[in-house]
């Protein structure tokens, strides 16, 4: 039985990378569920060999150990009592659905972690990023260790350590962004201050091989884009899980909306910035959230119309840049449904309308109308070129 359970432990991941993709796996390998399940079956496998092994009758003794062997009869029974548990959880969790519903779930938590702030942290107004980046060009350079994702930044200790040598920490790069070995991972202003920080930046700041949920937001969207994607693929071709890939996202752009990505500034006590790294905007967020789908989805008019009609629920609800950029997305919907028959275009164009109407205000006709100027301007090719140079 144990062996089965591996066979079957097995059998699922390899279910999992190529229904979700490997970048997935990691959620089956730390759910706790397969963890338990395999660590009560090894558990009652070694308890009951060391019942046996204790059990024996000769010529001169007997011993047979009653209350232990009748602990490993509880035992057997409880281990296939979870195996039932466990092959419920297996099939209620590679459902396409409950994984993109947990990606979402995992979320939220780590938005909440990422807004606590450590003892000796404090407040202060969001400063001139150019500014800090002006002043950092003349800071001592920390270069990284080794390649790999930044995957999470210990922000309260740096900033301790920051305040007491009075210095400010600029980092070139936030949570889920790749670094070269020896790139300047970090910049220390007054630049006198770098060889007191370079111990506490390299043990504060993990570098990975993969990236991670605690800190990287774009990865839980990236996620969920990627089961779409392969969901639309030719060889898959599953339109209902492309259409809950978008629910799903619609309601992880909710959660980022509602709760705002930290902007990468923390201060000490005395609301002096002492640690600076760039900032993941919203606005970001939907154009991964939209633009690889959209794509895909070129002759999928069903999962075009659901993201015109998230855009239309959305809208109202978002920040004036996520919505300017829900704004442009209504339009590359628009554009990108155009070798559909008759009726799939009426839908479409529907759905457009109500999708330009929830964003009033946001000039979307303004940006329909220039796009319309440009078609009728010149050829396909001198219009790409105006709309990418006007960007």
């Amino acid at each position: 039985m144990l062996a089965l359970i591996f066979s079957v432990a097995l059998l699922v991941l390899s279910m999992v990378a190529t229904l979700f993709g490997f970048r997935l796996l990691y959620r089956f390998l730390q759910d706790w569920v397969t963890q338990t399940t395999i660590g009560v079956f090894m558990g009652t496998f070694i308890y009951v060999c060391l019942c046996f092994l204790v059990t024996h009758q000769d010529a001169h003794s007997q011993f047979v150990p009653q209350i232990s062997l009748l602990t490993s009869w509880v035992l057997v029974v409880f281990s296939f009592g979870f195996l039932v548990f466990y092959s419920h959880r297996i099939a209620t969790s590679i459902q396409n659905p409950d994984m993109i519903a947990r990606v979402v779930d995992d979320l939220y938590p780590a938005l909440v972690g990422m807004h606590e702030r450590a003892h000796g942290e404090g407040t202060g107004a969001l400063p001139d990023d150019d500014a800090i980046l002006a002043r950092a060009a003349s800071g001592g350079i920390v270069p990284c260790r080794k390649s790999g994702y930044l995957q999470h930044l210990d922000h309260g200790p740096l900033v301790i350590a920051a305040r007491e040598a009075g210095a400010l920490v600029v980092l070139r790069f936030r949570p889920g962004q790749f670094v070269l070995r020896g790139e300047p991972l970090a910049s220390i202003v007054p630049a006198s201050c770098a060889p007191r920080l370079e111990a506490a930046i390299d043990r504060h700041i993990a570098i990975g091989r993969h990236r991670t949920l605690s800190q990287d937001s774009e990865f839980a969207i990236a996620q969920i884009v990627e089961i779409a994607i392969r969901a639309l693929s030719p060889a898959v071709n599953d339109t209902f899980t492309g259409v809950a890939c978008v629910d799903w996202l619609a309601d992880a752009l909710l959660v980022l909306a509602e709760r705002p990505l930290i902007e990468g500034n923390w201060y000490d006590a005395a609301s002096e910035l002492r640690v600076w790294l760039p900032a993941v905007r919203l606005e970001r967020l939907v154009k991964l959230a939209f633009d690889q789908i959209r794509q895909a989805s070129a002759t999928t008019p069903a999962v075009l119309i659901r993201q015109l009609d998230v855009i239309r629920r959305l809208g109202p609800r978002m920040p004036d840049a996520a919505r300017r950029a829900l704004a442009e997305q209504t339009e590359a919907i628009r554009d990108t449904a155009t070798a559909l028959v008759a009726l799939d275009s009426r839908d479409i164009d529907l759905a457009y309308e109500r999708a330009r109407a929830a964003l009033a205000g946001v000039e979307v006709s303004e940006i329909a109308d220039a796009r319309t100027a440009l078609r009728s301007a010149g050829p396909p090719g001198e219009v790409l070129a105006i709309e990418a140079g006007n960007g």
